[in-house]
């Protein structure tokens, strides 16, 4: 189709210099009837020449039409008539200076024509990137900036183009959406999602070409947005100036799409800040109601505990009435230092404690539960002082004996060892454990919050993955680092901490 509009305009160029050539000459052969001087059929050529090189396009047409003009005066207003043969040279100086003139004018011409063309041009180009430049600012998502575009690039190429987005993830939606009216579109469904994927982050060039289209992608800061989807007919003839419009057309597409993206992102951050600013203050609320009863059943189970003996079934009742009160004790703990370490209010005031009196009232903690278990302590023979929050490292004293207990068998030891490294002025503490240890599935993830081993919504009895997740903030916010590992002889786990024994500054 363009071929034949190419033929087309030429097969019209040609016959508008013939005519114009065959209009001058019956207009001279006119004057020369009524015996006008040569100089106004001569400024008569001059003047068509001057209309074909207006109402063609190109130089070509107006060269073209400047010699022929001079051969036609030649033929048919020289001496002899209807020959070539000049029998004045004074002629020869007048056919060079005509077809000289005549060229000359042509050319001015159409220079002057193409600038207007060229000034025509930039002018709807500007007036076209504006309209898409404001309307993209009223875009509300992603299909409406689809549509905008596809409209005002529609109208730049004179075809109806197709777009296709792609999601935060950078994969392609299902359908693209076409104009095919004004402001109406279609969806088309494509079923070669992969393959356009892998073809648009493989693309070395502008756009990739295949048998029926040319996809022009649209590049954001991170990933890719979309595709604009042209025919490749259109695309391969497009001009210089077309192609340097439509990628900064495509520059500012991409530049709503991302802005707008972002302005989703931090909004959808804002609500989840909101949430979670009053999922902690609930979270806080409930946990400080919850602190009394807890104490004071705890203190009538013990004082009950107290007054049975460990063989009779009331004994039995409300020793599991104290673990399930103390289980729920640790976890509103757990809470409340979770809620302080997300909105960054926990206070680390460090002291130097003697980390043996730490440890100590860490046991003492576990007075009813740690006759089920063999707790004992690996302490070096000098007293180690390190710069603590006392509180908080009982806390994860506490967390992680706690932790070794729920994963141990009843009457198993339970070892803490403390090792002082001289050498990076650090004491590392471990609890080992006689449990079925940590699979290589859960290790990578042991200190993430709310996971559970297998991932798994879990009882009572192991909790709900806060204890370990607020044991690496306290560590880390004391400087120290944090790993777990299974034992050697895979009859255990060891959580193993590390803390500076000297104030950093």
């Amino acid at each position: 189709m363009l071929e034949k509009d190419k033929l087309n305009r030429k097969i019209y160029s040609l016959l508008l210099v013939t005519l114009f050539l065959g209009t001058a000459s019956m207009i001279g052969y006119l004057f020369q009837k009524l015996e006008f001087s040569e100089t106004n059929i001569v400024i008569v050529y001059i003047l068509f020449v001057l209309l074909s090189a207006r109402l063609t396009s190109g130089y070509f047409y107006g060269i073209l039409s400047s010699i022929a003009s001079m051969f036609a005066y030649n033929y048919l207003f020289t001496e002899p008539y209807f020959t070539f043969q000049v029998n004045d040279p004074g002629y020869i100086i007048t056919f060079i200076i005509m077809t000289i003139t005549a060229v000359i004018t042509s050319a001015l011409t159409s220079r002057v024509k193409q600038n207007a063309v060229e000034s025509s041009r930039k002018e709807i180009e500007t007036r076209a990137l504006y309209q898409l430049t404001n309307h993209l600012t009223d875009a509300i998502d992603m299909h409406d900036i689809a549509k905008i575009t596809a409209e005002t690039i529609s109208e730049i190429v004179s075809y109806k183009i197709g777009f296709l987005c792609f999601d935060e993830n950078g994969v392609p939606e299902k359908s693209f959406v076409q104009q095919v009216s004004k402001e109406k579109y279609i969806y088309r469904e494509i079923d070669d999602i992969k393959q356009i994927k892998y073809r648009i982050e493989e693309l070395r060039t502008a756009y990739y070409i295949s048998d029926e289209f040319c996809d022009w992608p649209i590049y954001g800061r991170e990933t890719i947005l979309g595709i604009l989807r042209i025919p490749k007919e259109i695309s391969e003839s497009l001009k210089d100036s077309q192609i340097k419009l439509l990628h900064t057309m495509l520059e500012s597409t991409a530049l709503a799409m991302d802005r707008l993206r972002e302005s989703k992102q931090r909004l959808k951050s804002k609500e989840e800040i909101v949430q979670e600013r009053y999922r902690g203050n609930l979270l806080r609320a409930i946990s400080h109601d919850l602190r009394t009863p807890l104490s004071a059943i705890m203190g009538t189970a013990e004082i009950l505990m107290d007054m049975t003996k460990e063989q009779q079934e009331e004994y039995i009742l409300v020793s599991a009435i104290y673990k399930d009160a103390d289980w729920l004790r640790s976890l509103v703990e757990n809470i409340l230092n979770l809620t302080k370490l997300q909105e960054g209010k926990l206070v680390i005031n460090k002291q130097y404690e003697v980390l043996e009196e730490l440890i100590g009232s860490a046991i003492g903690h576990f007075s009813r539960r740690s006759l089920e278990f063999e707790i004992t302590v690996d302490l070096p023979e000098k007293i180690i002082m390190i710069p603590v929050d006392a509180k908080l490292i009982m806390q994860v004293l506490i967390n992680l004996i706690d932790n070794a207990m729920k994963h141990s068998k009843i009457n198993s030891e339970i070892r803490i060892e403390v090792m002082e490294m001289e050498s990076k002025k650090e004491v590392e503490v471990s609890v080992i454990d006689h449990g079925e240890g940590i699979t290589s599935e859960d290790l990578p993830n042991i200190f993430q919050m709310f996971y559970t081993s297998n991932c798994r919504i879990t009882d009572v009895k192991h909790g709900i993955g806060l204890g370990l997740s607020i044991c690496e903030a306290i560590i880390q916010a004391h400087g120290g680092t944090i790993r777990a590992e299974n034992r050697q002889d895979n009859c255990g786990a060891i959580f193993r901490f590390t803390l500076p024994m000297e104030e950093k500054i």
